[in-house]
């Protein structure tokens, strides 16, 4: 005989597995980005700029259609962690993108 263990869960009021709650906790962790035409975004996509963007701190302007290779998500659902050529520490917002 197994004895699960159980968690009362607040949303939902119910007594649950602790195995259900900690999927349900995982879930709702996941951000999902989407890109300016509503495409999802994953990490190693590659993505084009929709738009001219000034680079602060860099003295820098990158060009719309520049291809941004390997992009990372960062857990924020409109940011996106990037490298390019001469600027580090690169964050996009994902509405200036497009994935290719």
């Amino acid at each position: 005989m197994s004895h699960d263990e159980y968690v009362y869960d607040e949303e939902s009021g119910e007594w649950v597995s602790a195995a259900a709650s900690a999927e349900k906790r995982a879930a709702a962790a996941t951000v999902e980005v989407r890109d300016s035409v509503g495409n999802l975004l994953a990490d190693g996509d590659q993505v084009t700029l929709i738009k001219d963007l000034e680079v602060k701190g860099a003295g820098q302007t990158l060009k719309r259609g520049t291809l941004i290779k390997s992009i990372r998500l960062t857990g924020d659902a409109q940011e996106i962690d990037c490298k390019f050529d001469g600027i580090k520490g690169l964050v996009l917002r994902a509405e200036f993108v497009r994935r290719r």
